[in-house]
């Protein structure tokens, strides 16, 4: 409801790769942080990857501007929107990784994943 609030009063829909928080109700977190990911219609651009970035760097930027202590990320952007899971698994990998360095943030990140295929990748990625 408070998602459909923002777009409403935005009058249009959200852009790739930026982030929006919102209360998290019911669910265990006390807060959602939304963000849309590239819709990837032939094969993945630079454009598409850099989008895929800027999802994960505002997720975290926004995390950081409300002192959260911990963030969990699904995987953006695969499944339904078609990006490869591999290579997105390495997009979230590094750029979490050179968000952390760039700004000696102590956020603990979670990496949740629903299908086996992205557990045997991200557990091979992040050995």
């Amino acid at each position: 409801m408070e998602c459909a609030r923002m777009t409403e009063y935005m009058e249009m829909p959200e852009k790739t790769g930026v982030a929006r928080m919102t209360y998290g109700y019911n669910l265990p977190a006390k807060h959602v942080i939304h963000t849309v990911g590239p819709i990837i219609y032939e094969k993945v651009t630079a454009k598409e990857r850099n989008e895929l970035v800027s999802c994960y760097r505002s997720c975290l930027q926004l995390a950081n501007v409300y002192n959260l202590h911990s963030i969990a990320f699904c995987c953006i952007s695969t499944g339904e929107f078609r990006f490869p899971n591999e290579e997105a698994a390495q997009i979230a990998i590094d750029t979490v990784r050179t968000y952390l360095k760039e700004t000696n943030s102590k956020i603990q990140v979670v990496f949740n994943v629903f299908k086996d295929i992205d557990y045997d990748i991200y557990n091979k990625l992040l050995g």
